[in-house]
C-alpha cells in the first residue's frame, strides 16, 4: 500500500541517509511524464477522442493540438483545466495530472482555486465553470 505525504515526509525526517531513504520507499515516487503523455493515456483511460475534447475544450483548435503533441512547451495552467473538464475527469484525475506534470495543484484556500474545485467536485461543465468563475469576477478558463 501507498504511503501518504505525510508518512514520507515523517520517513524523511527519520532517516539518517537518503540513499537509506530511497530504498526504504522504492516505488512510492511519482514518475515525471510529459503533459502529452498523461493526456494520451486518459484519452484511452475515457474512451474519448483527441478531435472531440478538442471540441468540449472551447480552446483553439491548434493550440489545443499543440498542447497534445508538445512534451518541451509549459502551456497555461488554465488551458490544461479546460482540457480537464472537457474530459470530464474528477477533482482527483485533475489533481493527479496537475501534481504529476509540475503544474500547481489546485489549492482550497485560493478563492479561484476553489472554485474550480467545486466544479470539479460537482461534474459542472467548463460552462458552467466558466459562468461561476465570471460571476465572481475572476478569469475564466481557456
Amino acid at each position: 500500500m501507498k504511503k501518504s505525504t505525510v508518512e514520507l515526509l515523517q520517513l524523511l525526517a527519520k532517516t539518517s541517509s537518503f540513499k537509506e531513504y530511497e530504498t526504504k520507499v522504492e516505488g512510492e515516487f511519482i514518475e515525471k511524464r510529459p503533459l502529452s503523455f498523461y493526456l494520451d493515456r486518459l484519452l484511452i483511460e475515457k474512451g474519448m477522442e483527441k478531435k472531440d475534447v478538442i471540441r468540449r475544450s472551447g480552446l483553439e483548435r491548434k493550440y489545443a493540438y499543440e498542447i497534445f503533441r508538445r512534451s518541451d512547451k509549459k502551456f497555461s495552467r488554465d488551458k490544461i483545466l479546460a482540457l480537464c473538464f472537457a474530459m470530464d475527469l474528477s477533482a482527483d484525475e485533475t489533481q493527479g495530472l496537475l501534481k504529476a506534470t509540475e503544474y500547481p495543484q489546485l489549492y482550497a484556500r485560493i478563492r479561484r482555486d476553489s472554485a474550480v474545485l467545486y466544479a470539479l467536485e460537482h461534474r459542472m461543465t467548463l460552462i458552467d465553470v466558466n459562468e461561476l468563475l465570471y460571476e465572481m469576477g475572476e478569469d475564466c478558463l481557456g
